[in-house]
């Protein structure tokens, strides 16, 4: 084992008996895998079509129009992924709509009726899930299917209100999520302006929405009652949004329990914003807690708390004002702009916090990276912090704008990457092919490397990287294909049927992920 390799594992945080078993360690068990493992770590491919590395397979579970009711459709641009098992072989999932295309979905004329259309098209979809003959299969009909959705009342936690309002209309812009220690999912609005439009407080001035959106047209819902995490019981679909959590652009909201306190990690998904936290009193609700957020060159977690923060009392009027006017509030205390903080995990083993930093224009930085958070003394409620890069992307690591990440059981670390459609195939792109599924294995005989595991349709990107309660199967959604698309008649992609193309959740199992997520005896 080379020198570079064996500090890179080290700083994964392999231990020193793992090093020395390193190199007797197989990634798939007999040595003409290991050679092929390492010998391949690539797949760039611009081919309209799911292609997966050798060892693996797929099947599609549900997309976009298939029915799971009498009323509701499954929605469009499937996006986050989780799941409350009733059974290790039946599962209560819910799956987030982030936005639509009104090219594919109601026709680009801005009426009632096709806005209408698109709002029933967002939010999420609570499906259930059940392994029949070694598959996974969406059964529809199920009394647990329904939608949260951009037409749905939904109420504020807690009885509190946002410019008058303790109900508000529906969730949209439902990018990634998390799953709370009750049992029930959470899912995040990220940029719902796209939708609504955006009024600045201070000027009054208003932001119109894109010409093929204009929801606001109809609908001139303030953009404050968006942009907040909302919770979901899986078995009702009762929901709630969480002022206490903050208002940004969400991207994540995962949750980890340290010193019985719930803590809940969010990145802001938008250049030089920022990474937060939420530090509960407890770990059965998020009633009473305080939000920070990160300063990197200190090493410390900034509360954004009017009576903690006296520098906050100038600009805002109660503590409900800074928790709904996030970025102005972290810009104040001292927050830390990062090139798009977006999805987040805590490692199993050892606790530290992982930060897909997707990419910054402003910064130079086509590639983007994963930072890593380490808290001190392994305890998510403390506010000082040490951090380092774990990977960077580009051709040397052979991947570009890392957004999703999953650990498997045996924490090796998945990621998926997110190119926009504009961008694949052009400079400094060209080398990657289209978005793609990558694993960076903690150990055997691939430890260290970048893998890619597979590959998107035309302007797809993988998200929702989710793994079953065997972990012998991952769940995916693979979203947007045929995003560039002017012409219906002419779309860039065919994919999954050979016509319209459909996002879809598919589920990836084969030799060689069991290899990587199974336990070792």
């Amino acid at each position: 084992m080379n020198k570079n390799r064996r500090e890179f594992l080290k700083f994964l945080g392999v231990s020193s008996v793992g090093l020395s078993q390193l190199s007797s360690l197989s990634l798939l068990g007999s040595c003409s895998h290991q050679k092929k493992a390492l010998s391949s770590r690539r797949l760039p491919s611009f081919k309209d079509d799911l292609i997966l590395r050798e060892g693996l397979h797929y099947y599609p579970l549900i997309s976009w129009g298939d029915s799971i009711n009498q009323h509701e459709a499954f929605g469009f641009n499937n996006d986050y992924i989780t799941y409350k098992p009733l059974s290790p072989d039946e599962l209560i999932m819910w799956v987030n709509h982030e936005y639509t295309n009104p090219l594919f979905v109601s026709g680009r004329e801005r009426s009632k009726e096709n806005i209408d259309k698109e709002r029933r098209s967002v939010g999420g979809s609570i499906i259930k899930v059940k392994k029949e003959n070694q598959k996974w299969r969406f059964q529809a009909g199920d009394p647990h299917n329904r939608g949260v959705r951009g037409d749905t009342p939904i109420k504020f936690a807690y009885d509190k209100e946002i410019m008058g309002a303790k109900i508000v209309e529906g969730t949209c812009s439902n990018c990634a999520g998390g799953f709370t220690p009750w049992g029930t999912f959470l899912s995040c609005e990220e940029n719902p302006h796209k939708n609504y439009g955006e009024k600045n407080r201070h000027t009054g001035d208003f932001r119109p929405s894109s010409q093929w959106s204009q929801w606001e047209k109809f609908y001139p819902h303030p953009i404050e009652h968006y942009s907040w995490v909302v919770e979901i019981e899986p078995e009702t679909g009762a929901a709630q949004k969480h002022i206490n959590l903050g208002r940004f652009g969400h991207e994540s909201a995962t949750c980890t329990v340290s010193n019985n306190q719930v803590v809940v990690y969010s990145g802001d998904d938008k250049e030089d914003e920022h990474l937060y936290k939420f530090v509960s009193q407890n770990d059965k609700d998020f009633k009473q807690g305080t939000l920070y957020v990160a300063n990197l060159e200190q090493g410390k977690w900034l509360p954004l708390d009017l009576e903690k923060s006296p520098e906050l009392k100038k600009h805002f009027k109660n503590q409900i004002e800074v928790l709904t006017y996030c970025r102005e509030a972290s810009k104040i205390v001292g927050a830390t702009p990062l090139n798009r903080p977006e999805d987040i995990e805590v490692h199993p083993h050892n606790g530290d916090v992982y930060v897909t930093l997707t990419r910054s224009d402003k910064r130079h930085d086509p590639f983007g990276s994963i930072l890593k958070v380490s808290e001190k003394n392994a305890d998510h409620t403390s506010l000082n912090f040490t951090h380092e890069t774990f990977v960077m992307g580009g051709e040397a690591s052979q991947f570009a704008c890392p957004d999703n990440l999953a650990f498997d059981q045996n924490g090796h670390l998945w990621m998926a990457t997110d190119m926009s459609d504009k961008d694949i195939g052009q400079s400094p792109y060209k080398s990657f092919g289209n978005n793609g599924l990558f694993v960076i294995p903690t150990s055997g005989a691939a430890a260290g490397e970048v893998i890619q595991v597979a590959s998107c349709p035309v302007d797809a990107e993988f998200t929702g990287l989710c793994f079953s309660p065997d972990q012998k199967s991952l769940f995916v959604s693979v979203q947007h294909p045929g995003e560039g698309t002017r012409n219906i008649h002419q779309p860039t992609s065919t994919w999954p049927t050979g016509s319209t193309p459909k996002p879809t959740v598919v589920v990836i199992e084969g030799e060689f992920l069991e290899s990587l997520t199974q336990k070792r005896v």
